[in-house]
């Protein structure tokens, strides 16, 4: 049966129309331990980015020791549960060259997208998420999910260009529904029929697909890059239904969540948290359902407005207007808010690595990378920028690890995961920030 390609699918019609349902990921497509397929490739790989706002308290964040075993100082105490499933990087650079440092913007921007903007009007290229979702995550239904638990669908770090913003959803209810509502498509279900819906849907959106070509002869040149990518976005949603037209593969760590509550708006810490978690815990259904491979999760925006009842000021204003503590040699507030953030990532880690797959955890077949947007946001600083990862890449990423970056461009992490996962590029970034460095002590 070694011969019986995993491309065979079982051809009909329906209503007329030819439809193919895809043969379930049966034991003779596996090698012989199924962790791979026959052919050698591995089960599938994710990439998931994380954000928090406002970045660290440099004297009680930074650990003393590198390498594997460090040591985990006051502010990031909490790590202790997820240290071997982590790396923590420190004393990377994000450079700047003639542009100027645009408060709360320009470090993340060059983490994300490799080059410093000149104004906050001329937010990033192609950011990160978008360039590995087009390498993952164009067979499954959703090629990338974007959330943010602030609540505010403009706190995103996700654009297709400079002029092209992917909007984060801010409600967990309608996460929901997109993901595991009416069109949602048990993986493990039984029996499977082509909803007749999408095959109309189909059909409408390749009948409006012809219109392009007249349509781009009549505009300039700046429409004719927004149809260009409005038609894009057609052609992969079509693609997208073309897919649920497929009887998906079984998983066996699939379970359809329960509906989540339906929350208030606001930023209280609490609230945040709890949007945090529900948001969470989609994204970990939607990946074992393979519903997506690649999704973007924002904690809090990079000048995070995140509150505490009874203190005055929100996050943003304090690492402003709060002084260092003499004793404590850091903002005693500031770093009450962090930590808050901090343990929100160990929510977030943990709960990808508690659900198994194959010999290992999702956790295991994923990685995960989390920036910031300063270093010391007192100053604004931009300088030693602290950024986490998170998973094993199927076994290609080493983890347990403090790296010192030395003063090199933070963009090697970025480029470092997407060679990883396959991206074919020779250098990643501009001017000070262009690096072909990976970060060869990550790697197995």
């Amino acid at each position: 049966m070694k011969d019986l390609s995993r491309r065979r699918v079982l051809r009909g019609m329906f209503n007329g129309a030819a439809v193919s349902v895809a043969l379930p990921l049966l034991n003779c497509f596996l090698n012989d331990n199924g962790t791979a397929l026959a052919s050698g490739a591995p089960l599938p790989q994710r990439f998931g980015t994380w954000s928090w706002g406002l970045g660290m308290s440099k004297s009680i964040f930074v650990p003393k020791k590198t390498g594997a075993g460090f040591d985990l100082p006051e502010e990031i105490a909490m790590f202790a549960p997820i240290r071997d499933q982590m790396n923590l990087y420190t004393n990377y650079n994000a450079f700047r060259d003639a542009a100027p440092n645009l408060c709360h913007t320009t470090g993340w921007v060059i983490l994300r997208s490799g080059s410093a903007p000149l104004n906050q009007n001329a937010k990033p290229g192609e950011t990160i998420d978008v360039t590995v979702a087009k390498k993952i995550g164009t067979t499954t239904r959703f090629p990338m999910l974007t959330v943010t638990a602030t609540g505010d669908p403009r706190d995103t770090q996700s654009y297709e260009s400079a002029t092209s913003v992917n909007n984060a959803e801010g409600s967990p209810l309608a996460l929901y529904a997109s993901l595991f509502g009416a069109d949602y498509q048990d993986p493990n279900a039984k029996d499977f029929t082509p909803s007749p819906k999408i095959l109309v849907r189909k059909s409408v959106l390749s009948n409006v697909s012809e219109d392009a070509k007249k349509l781009m002869t009549q505009v300039g040149a700046e429409d004719k890059a927004r149809i260009d990518q409005y038609f894009t976005n057609l052609r992969e949603l079509e693609r997208q239904l073309d897919r649920q037209l497929q009887k998906p593969e079984p998983r066996e760590a699939c379970v359809k969540p329960k509906l989540p509550p339906e929350l208030a708006t606001g930023v209280d810490f609490e609230l945040v948290a709890q949007r945090h978690r529900l948001f969470t815990d989609l994204l970990v259904m939607a990946v074992a359902c393979d519903q997506t491979r690649v999704f973007n999760a924002t904690y809090s925006k990079s000048f995070s407005s995140t509150t505490k009842p009874g203190y005055e000021k929100p996050h943003h204003t304090a690492s402003h207007e709060e002084p260092m503590d003499p004793k404590l040699g850091y903002q005693p507030m500031v770093s009450w808010f962090l930590r808050r953030g901090f343990e929100e990532w160990v929510y977030f880690v943990q709960a990808f690595s508690k659900v198994k797959e194959g010999d290992g955890t999702l956790l295991d077949n994923m990685l995960i990378y989390a920036s910031t947007d300063q270093s010391f946001a007192k100053i604004h600083s931009i300088d030693g920028l602290p950024m986490f990862s998170a998973g094993r890449a199927g076994g290609r990423i080493k983890t347990g690890l403090h790296i010192d970056g030395a003063g090199t461009p933070g963009t090697r992490l970025g480029y470092t995961m997407m060679k990883t996962l396959g991206v074919d590029i020779p250098s990643w970034g501009t001017q000070s920030n262009s690096t072909s460095k990976e970060i060869s002590e990550i790697l197995v």
